[in-house]
């Protein structure tokens, strides 16, 4: 095994780490979450923890430069929601962005025309987006790059909460179609 190989090794082993710690913390969240999101959705308007009640939602954190895990979380997401048929009407997905400095709630705006309808964006203050983190125990960092601009590293993961806002289970990054649906059909509690 070559030091890139360990070196790879020991940071998905951290990664997973860090995402299972998030997942049994984020169980003790529930609500109160709700009661600090990033207000801005792409539309301008305002989001409340009371527009969320009553209905299943997923979560997301990530951001519109993402190369790869942001798209494909949402394009497979959007898959899924297609899958679910008329079923979809039961669920929302919240993607919060991690950039509020670039994503604009215009700009979240035309870059999630490209994914399915049931796909809120959310932004808002850094200190908001950083509260829900907190509150999720979502890591997120910037990451100066060579050229001097910027990227995201993020959790990658989606966290399912059901329709009183209490945590119920994740959909980790790279999650089989299979899975995802099953998770999401609990979750919204229709069958196959």
């Amino acid at each position: 095994m070559t030091t890139t190989e360990t070196d790879g090794s020991h940071t998905a082993q951290r990664i997973g780490t860090i995402v299972a710690a998030a997942c049994l913390l984020v169980v003790a969240v529930g609500v109160a979450a709700m009661l600090i999101w990033p207000r801005t959705v792409q539309t301008g308007e305002t989001l409340s923890d009371t527009d969320l009640r009553g209905k299943p939602f997923a979560v997301v954190l990530g951001f519109t430069r993402c190369p790869e895990v942001c798209p494909t979380t949402l394009w497979e997401m959007s898959e899924a929601f297609k899958s679910l048929g008329s079923h979809a009407d039961r669920l929302r997905m919240l993607f919060i962005s991690v950039d509020p400095t670039r994503d604009t709630p215009e700009f979240l705006a035309r870059y999630l025309q490209s994914f399915d309808r049931h796909i809120t964006g959310l932004t808002g203050t850094e200190a908001e987006i950083a509260a829900v983190a907190k509150e999720y125990r979502i890591y997120y960092q910037k990451v100066p790059t060579d050229d001097g601009d910027y990227t995201m590293t993020h959790t990658a993961s989606i966290f399912l909460m059901d329709a009183e806002g209490q945590f119920t289970g994740t959909i980790s990054y790279g999650e089989s179609m299979t899975m995802r649906l099953q998770k999401l059909r609990r979750l919204i509690g229709a069958t196959a």
